[in-house]
Protein backbone atom coordinates (compact mmCIF):
# COMPACT_ATOMS: atom_id res chain seq x y z
CA UNK A 1 0.00 0.00 0.00
CA UNK A 2 1.50 3.36 -1.01
CA UNK A 3 1.75 6.08 1.63
CA UNK A 4 -0.75 8.95 1.33
CA UNK A 5 2.04 11.36 2.35
CA UNK A 6 4.48 13.00 -0.07
CA UNK A 7 7.37 15.47 0.16
CA UNK A 8 7.23 18.01 -2.67
CA UNK A 9 9.66 20.75 -3.69
CA UNK A 10 8.47 24.32 -4.22
CA UNK A 11 9.72 25.01 -7.77
CA UNK A 12 8.01 28.34 -8.53
CA UNK A 13 5.67 30.92 -6.98
CA UNK A 14 3.37 33.02 -9.17
CA UNK A 15 1.81 36.15 -7.65
CA UNK A 16 -1.76 36.33 -8.98
CA UNK A 17 -3.14 39.36 -7.10
CA UNK A 18 -2.05 41.50 -4.15
CA UNK A 19 -3.29 38.81 -1.75
CA UNK A 20 -3.13 35.55 -3.73
CA UNK A 21 -0.31 33.42 -5.12
CA UNK A 22 0.07 30.09 -6.86
CA UNK A 23 2.62 27.69 -5.38
CA UNK A 24 4.00 25.18 -7.89
CA UNK A 25 5.21 21.85 -6.49
CA UNK A 26 7.02 18.79 -7.84
CA UNK A 27 8.31 15.52 -6.47
CA UNK A 28 12.10 15.51 -6.00
CA UNK A 29 12.38 12.77 -8.66
CA UNK A 30 9.99 14.73 -10.93
CA UNK A 31 7.70 11.71 -11.28
CA UNK A 32 4.02 12.58 -11.85
CA UNK A 33 1.54 12.45 -8.98
CA UNK A 34 -1.83 10.91 -9.87
CA UNK A 35 -4.64 13.47 -9.75
CA UNK A 36 -7.87 14.51 -11.46
CA UNK A 37 -9.07 18.00 -12.42
CA UNK A 38 -10.86 19.61 -9.46
CA UNK A 39 -9.20 17.63 -6.67
CA UNK A 40 -7.39 19.18 -3.70
CA UNK A 41 -4.01 18.85 -2.02
CA UNK A 42 -3.67 18.85 1.77
CA UNK A 43 -0.61 20.77 2.95
CA UNK A 44 0.92 19.81 6.32
CA UNK A 45 2.83 22.81 7.64
CA UNK A 46 4.81 23.41 10.88
CA UNK A 47 3.27 26.82 11.49
CA UNK A 48 1.31 26.24 14.68
CA UNK A 49 2.42 27.17 18.22
CA UNK A 50 5.78 25.55 18.96
CA UNK A 51 6.02 24.26 15.40
CA UNK A 52 2.82 22.23 15.67
CA UNK A 53 1.78 20.85 12.29
CA UNK A 54 -1.35 22.35 10.79
CA UNK A 55 -3.30 20.91 7.84
CA UNK A 56 -5.20 22.82 5.19
CA UNK A 57 -6.76 21.63 1.94
CA UNK A 58 -6.17 23.73 -1.18
CA UNK A 59 -7.74 22.91 -4.53
CA UNK A 60 -5.38 22.15 -7.39
CA UNK A 61 -5.40 24.89 -10.01
CA UNK A 62 -3.23 22.69 -12.25
CA UNK A 63 -4.33 19.79 -14.46
CA UNK A 64 -2.90 16.29 -14.97
CA UNK A 65 -1.43 17.44 -18.30
CA UNK A 66 0.86 19.81 -16.38
CA UNK A 67 2.61 16.87 -14.63
CA UNK A 68 4.99 16.56 -12.89
CA UNK A 69 3.84 19.93 -11.56
CA UNK A 70 1.05 20.31 -9.01
CA UNK A 71 -0.13 23.85 -8.31
CA UNK A 72 -2.26 25.26 -5.51
CA UNK A 73 -3.49 28.84 -5.36
CA UNK A 74 -3.66 30.44 -1.91
CA UNK A 75 -5.59 33.59 -1.01
CA UNK A 76 -4.71 35.46 2.16
CA UNK A 77 -7.25 35.22 4.97
CA UNK A 78 -7.09 37.97 7.61
CA UNK A 79 -5.63 36.34 10.70
CA UNK A 80 -5.29 33.05 8.82
CA UNK A 81 -2.47 31.00 10.31
CA UNK A 82 -1.75 28.85 7.27
CA UNK A 83 -2.48 31.25 4.42
CA UNK A 84 -0.22 33.89 5.94
CA UNK A 85 2.53 31.32 6.48
CA UNK A 86 2.33 30.17 2.87
CA UNK A 87 2.27 33.67 1.39
CA UNK A 88 4.88 35.24 3.71
CA UNK A 89 7.28 32.39 4.52
CA UNK A 90 7.38 29.67 1.85
CA UNK A 91 10.17 30.09 -0.70
CA UNK A 92 11.31 28.37 -3.90
CA UNK A 93 13.53 25.42 -2.99
CA UNK A 94 11.64 24.61 0.20
CA UNK A 95 10.12 21.16 0.76
CA UNK A 96 6.51 20.77 1.87
CA UNK A 97 4.78 17.71 3.28
CA UNK A 98 1.45 16.99 1.60
CA UNK A 99 -1.19 14.32 1.33
CA UNK A 100 -1.78 12.87 -2.13
CA UNK A 101 -4.62 14.54 -4.09
CA UNK A 102 -8.16 13.69 -2.96
CA UNK A 103 -11.70 14.83 -3.61
CA UNK A 104 -14.87 14.00 -5.53
CA UNK A 105 -15.40 17.42 -7.15
CA UNK A 106 -13.86 16.15 -10.35
CA UNK A 107 -14.41 15.86 -14.07
CA UNK A 108 -13.02 13.07 -16.27
CA UNK A 109 -12.19 14.36 -19.74
CA UNK A 110 -12.81 12.42 -22.94
CA UNK A 111 -11.58 13.48 -26.41
CA UNK A 112 -14.88 12.24 -27.89
CA UNK A 113 -17.07 14.30 -25.54
CA UNK A 114 -19.20 17.11 -26.94
CA UNK A 115 -20.84 18.73 -23.94
CA UNK A 116 -21.73 22.05 -22.38
CA UNK A 117 -20.11 22.79 -19.04
CA UNK A 118 -21.07 25.74 -16.83
CA UNK A 119 -18.69 26.74 -14.04
CA UNK A 120 -19.93 29.18 -11.39
CA UNK A 121 -17.50 30.54 -8.81
CA UNK A 122 -16.57 33.51 -6.67
CA UNK A 123 -13.30 34.63 -5.12
CA UNK A 124 -10.86 31.79 -4.45
CA UNK A 125 -13.58 29.33 -5.51
CA UNK A 126 -12.03 29.73 -8.96
CA UNK A 127 -9.17 27.35 -8.13
CA UNK A 128 -10.80 23.93 -8.79
CA UNK A 129 -12.88 25.48 -11.59
CA UNK A 130 -9.66 26.65 -13.25
CA UNK A 131 -8.33 23.11 -13.19
CA UNK A 132 -11.55 21.76 -14.74
CA UNK A 133 -11.72 24.58 -17.30
CA UNK A 134 -8.15 24.08 -18.54
CA UNK A 135 -8.58 20.32 -18.77
CA UNK A 136 -11.79 20.54 -20.83
CA UNK A 137 -10.47 23.24 -23.19
CA UNK A 138 -7.31 21.21 -23.78
CA UNK A 139 -8.71 17.67 -23.96
CA UNK A 140 -12.25 18.05 -25.36
CA UNK A 141 -12.15 19.95 -28.68
CA UNK A 142 -15.93 19.57 -29.19
CA UNK A 143 -17.03 20.78 -25.74
CA UNK A 144 -17.96 24.31 -24.70
CA UNK A 145 -17.29 25.94 -21.33
CA UNK A 146 -18.95 28.95 -19.71
CA UNK A 147 -17.31 30.42 -16.61
CA UNK A 148 -19.33 32.86 -14.50
CA UNK A 149 -16.89 34.36 -12.01
CA UNK A 150 -17.81 36.80 -9.26
CA UNK A 151 -15.39 39.17 -7.53
CA UNK A 152 -15.50 42.45 -5.66
CA UNK A 153 -13.20 44.42 -8.00
CA UNK A 154 -11.22 43.94 -11.20
CA UNK A 155 -7.99 43.84 -9.17
CA UNK A 156 -9.18 40.89 -7.08
CA UNK A 157 -9.67 38.55 -10.07
CA UNK A 158 -7.36 35.56 -9.67
CA UNK A 159 -5.99 34.26 -13.04
CA UNK A 160 -7.34 37.31 -14.87
CA UNK A 161 -4.68 37.43 -17.61
CA UNK A 162 -4.59 33.64 -17.94
CA UNK A 163 -8.37 33.48 -18.36
CA UNK A 164 -8.25 36.18 -21.03
CA UNK A 165 -5.51 34.32 -22.87
CA UNK A 166 -7.35 30.98 -22.70
CA UNK A 167 -10.55 32.62 -23.96
CA UNK A 168 -8.70 34.19 -26.88
CA UNK A 169 -7.10 30.88 -27.84
CA UNK A 170 -10.19 28.68 -27.49
CA UNK A 171 -11.88 29.76 -30.70
CA UNK A 172 -15.25 30.43 -29.09
CA UNK A 173 -15.29 27.23 -26.99
CA UNK A 174 -14.66 29.17 -23.79
CA UNK A 175 -16.70 32.13 -22.58
CA UNK A 176 -15.80 34.01 -19.40
CA UNK A 177 -18.37 36.27 -17.76
CA UNK A 178 -17.03 38.44 -14.93
CA UNK A 179 -19.39 39.83 -12.30
CA UNK A 180 -18.11 42.70 -10.13
CA UNK A 181 -19.97 43.70 -6.98
CA UNK A 182 -17.87 46.86 -6.44
CA UNK A 183 -16.07 47.66 -9.70
CA UNK A 184 -13.19 50.10 -9.37
CA UNK A 185 -14.46 52.08 -12.33
CA UNK A 186 -18.27 51.94 -12.61
CA UNK A 187 -18.14 53.69 -15.99
CA UNK A 188 -15.72 51.23 -17.61
CA UNK A 189 -18.47 49.31 -19.41
CA UNK A 190 -18.56 46.04 -17.46
CA UNK A 191 -21.47 43.91 -18.61
CA UNK A 192 -22.31 42.59 -15.15
CA UNK A 193 -22.12 44.68 -12.01
CA UNK A 194 -23.71 43.68 -8.74
CA UNK A 195 -23.80 40.53 -6.63
CA UNK A 196 -23.52 37.12 -8.25
CA UNK A 197 -26.97 36.09 -7.08
CA UNK A 198 -29.94 34.17 -8.46
CA UNK A 199 -31.16 37.02 -10.68
CA UNK A 200 -27.71 37.76 -12.09
CA UNK A 201 -27.02 34.12 -12.91
CA UNK A 202 -30.42 33.65 -14.55
CA UNK A 203 -29.81 36.72 -16.69
CA UNK A 204 -26.46 35.36 -17.87
CA UNK A 205 -27.59 31.77 -18.47
CA UNK A 206 -30.75 32.70 -20.35
CA UNK A 207 -28.62 34.55 -22.91
CA UNK A 208 -26.43 31.49 -23.60
CA UNK A 209 -28.35 29.29 -26.04
CA UNK A 210 -25.33 27.02 -26.63
CA UNK A 211 -25.62 26.02 -22.94
CA UNK A 212 -29.11 24.43 -22.77
CA UNK A 213 -30.10 24.57 -19.12
CA UNK A 214 -31.28 20.99 -18.66
CA UNK A 215 -28.50 19.37 -20.72
CA UNK A 216 -25.46 21.27 -19.42
CA UNK A 217 -23.25 20.08 -16.55
CA UNK A 218 -22.77 22.51 -13.65
CA UNK A 219 -19.88 22.92 -11.22
CA UNK A 220 -20.32 25.40 -8.33
CA UNK A 221 -17.57 26.54 -5.99
CA UNK A 222 -17.39 29.51 -3.65
CA UNK A 223 -18.97 30.96 -0.53
CA UNK A 224 -22.04 29.14 0.76
CA UNK A 225 -24.33 32.11 0.08
CA UNK A 226 -23.30 32.27 -3.56
CA UNK A 227 -23.84 28.54 -4.02
CA UNK A 228 -27.29 28.74 -2.43
CA UNK A 229 -28.23 31.50 -4.88
CA UNK A 230 -26.77 29.57 -7.82
CA UNK A 231 -28.64 26.41 -6.86
CA UNK A 232 -31.89 28.40 -6.61
CA UNK A 233 -31.33 29.74 -10.14
CA UNK A 234 -30.67 26.25 -11.50
CA UNK A 235 -33.81 24.93 -9.78
CA UNK A 236 -35.85 27.64 -11.52
CA UNK A 237 -34.34 26.54 -14.84
CA UNK A 238 -35.32 22.92 -14.19
CA UNK A 239 -31.77 21.60 -14.01
CA UNK A 240 -31.71 18.00 -12.66
CA UNK A 241 -29.79 17.66 -9.38
CA UNK A 242 -27.64 14.91 -10.91
CA UNK A 243 -26.14 17.50 -13.27
CA UNK A 244 -24.92 19.77 -10.45
CA UNK A 245 -21.70 19.32 -8.49
CA UNK A 246 -20.63 21.66 -5.72
CA UNK A 247 -17.51 22.18 -3.64
CA UNK A 248 -17.79 23.96 -0.28
CA UNK A 249 -14.96 26.11 1.01
CA UNK A 250 -14.87 26.35 4.81
CA UNK A 251 -13.33 29.65 5.85
CA UNK A 252 -13.60 28.65 9.50
CA UNK A 253 -10.76 26.17 8.99
CA UNK A 254 -8.40 29.12 8.71
CA UNK A 255 -9.79 31.20 11.51
CA UNK A 256 -10.28 28.46 14.14
CA UNK A 257 -7.79 26.20 14.58
CA UNK A 258 -16.77 -6.86 12.32
CA UNK A 259 -18.79 -7.04 9.28
CA UNK A 260 -19.99 -10.64 8.98
CA UNK A 261 -22.35 -10.18 11.93
CA UNK A 262 -24.18 -7.40 10.14
CA UNK A 263 -27.20 -8.37 8.04
CA UNK A 264 -26.12 -6.02 5.21
CA UNK A 265 -22.38 -6.73 5.43
CA UNK A 266 -21.47 -3.41 7.10
CA UNK A 267 -22.40 -1.14 9.96
CA UNK A 268 -24.99 1.61 10.03
CA UNK A 269 -24.44 5.32 9.47
CA UNK A 270 -26.90 8.00 10.59
CA UNK A 271 -27.19 11.76 10.82
CA UNK A 272 -30.41 11.64 12.87
CA UNK A 273 -30.68 14.32 15.55
CA UNK A 274 -31.97 11.84 18.16
CA UNK A 275 -28.94 9.50 18.07
CA UNK A 276 -27.72 9.05 21.66
CA UNK A 277 -24.00 9.80 21.92
CA UNK A 278 -22.15 8.48 24.99
CA UNK A 279 -18.59 7.32 25.74
CA UNK A 280 -17.87 4.24 23.63
CA UNK A 281 -14.90 2.11 22.58
CA UNK A 282 -14.13 1.97 18.88
CA UNK A 283 -11.86 -0.40 16.96
CA UNK A 284 -10.00 1.02 13.96
CA UNK A 285 -8.13 -0.97 11.31
CA UNK A 286 -5.50 1.14 9.54
CA UNK A 287 -2.39 0.20 7.54
CA UNK A 288 -2.41 -3.39 8.81
CA UNK A 289 -2.71 -2.46 12.50
CA UNK A 290 -5.67 -2.59 14.89
CA UNK A 291 -6.32 0.18 17.41
CA UNK A 292 -8.84 0.32 20.25
CA UNK A 293 -9.72 3.73 21.62
CA UNK A 294 -12.29 5.29 23.88
CA UNK A 295 -14.27 8.12 22.30
CA UNK A 296 -15.78 10.61 24.74
CA UNK A 297 -19.14 12.26 23.97
CA UNK A 298 -17.35 15.57 23.38
CA UNK A 299 -14.93 14.02 20.87
CA UNK A 300 -15.13 12.86 17.30
CA UNK A 301 -13.56 9.53 16.42
CA UNK A 302 -10.74 11.37 14.65
CA UNK A 303 -10.00 13.58 17.68
CA UNK A 304 -9.83 10.52 19.94
CA UNK A 305 -7.45 8.77 17.53
CA UNK A 306 -5.18 11.81 17.22
CA UNK A 307 -5.07 12.12 21.03
CA UNK A 308 -3.56 8.61 21.05
CA UNK A 309 -1.04 9.57 18.33
CA UNK A 310 -2.71 7.38 15.70
CA UNK A 311 -1.68 9.19 12.51
CA UNK A 312 -4.91 8.85 10.53
CA UNK A 313 -5.38 10.80 7.27
CA UNK A 314 -7.48 13.95 7.58
CA UNK A 315 -7.76 17.46 6.22
CA UNK A 316 -10.76 19.81 6.55
CA UNK A 317 -12.16 18.43 9.87
CA UNK A 318 -15.58 19.67 8.76
CA UNK A 319 -17.11 16.63 7.04
CA UNK A 320 -16.56 17.99 3.55
CA UNK A 321 -13.35 16.76 1.97
CA UNK A 322 -13.51 12.95 2.59
CA UNK A 323 -9.78 12.71 3.44
CA UNK A 324 -10.73 10.84 6.66
CA UNK A 325 -13.26 8.52 5.06
CA UNK A 326 -13.52 4.99 6.44
CA UNK A 327 -15.98 2.11 6.28
CA UNK A 328 -18.05 1.11 9.30
CA UNK A 329 -17.82 -2.69 9.37
CA UNK A 330 -20.07 -3.13 12.38
CA UNK A 331 -22.05 -1.11 14.89
CA UNK A 332 -23.55 2.31 14.29
CA UNK A 333 -21.89 5.70 13.75
CA UNK A 334 -23.55 9.13 13.94
CA UNK A 335 -22.32 11.92 11.64
CA UNK A 336 -22.64 15.58 12.64
CA UNK A 337 -22.25 16.54 8.98
CA UNK A 338 -22.63 14.42 5.83
CA UNK A 339 -22.03 16.97 3.01
CA UNK A 340 -18.99 15.01 1.82
CA UNK A 341 -20.86 11.70 1.43
CA UNK A 342 -23.52 10.71 -1.06
CA UNK A 343 -26.64 8.83 0.02
CA UNK A 344 -25.30 5.66 -1.57
CA UNK A 345 -22.00 5.94 0.31
CA UNK A 346 -23.83 6.28 3.62
CA UNK A 347 -26.00 3.28 2.79
CA UNK A 348 -22.82 1.29 2.12
CA UNK A 349 -21.47 2.14 5.58
CA UNK A 350 -18.97 4.87 4.75
CA UNK A 351 -18.24 7.39 7.49
CA UNK A 352 -16.16 10.55 7.98
CA UNK A 353 -14.11 10.23 11.15
CA UNK A 354 -13.78 14.00 11.68
CA UNK A 355 -17.53 14.33 12.30
CA UNK A 356 -18.24 10.77 13.45
CA UNK A 357 -19.35 9.50 16.89
CA UNK A 358 -19.95 5.86 17.91
CA UNK A 359 -23.54 5.16 18.90
CA UNK A 360 -23.05 1.48 19.87
CA UNK A 361 -20.27 -0.49 21.61
CA UNK A 362 -19.41 -2.72 18.65
CA UNK A 363 -18.16 -0.09 16.18
CA UNK A 364 -15.35 -1.33 13.92
CA UNK A 365 -14.04 1.00 11.22
CA UNK A 366 -11.63 0.23 8.40
CA UNK A 367 -9.64 3.20 7.06
CA UNK A 368 -8.11 2.91 3.59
Amino acid sequence: MSSPYLMLNVVEITHETADAATIHLERPDRQPVACEPGQFLTLILPCGPGGKKERRAYSLSSTPSEAPRLSVTVKRVTGGLVSNYLLDTVKVGQQLEVMAPLGNFTLKTSPQAARSIVLVGAGSGITPLMSILKAVVRDEPRSHVLLVYGNRTEESVIFRQQLQQLENQAGGRLQVEHVFSQPSSPTSGHRHTGRLNRTMLLRILEQRHQFPAQQAEYYLCGPEGMMTEARAALDLLGVPAARIQRESFVAAAETIEAAAGQPNGHGDVSDAADDKITARTVTIHYEGAEYELEVKPSQTILEAALDQDIDLPYSCQAGLCTACRGKCLSGKVHLDEREGLSDSEMKQGYVLLCVGHPVTDDVVIEVD
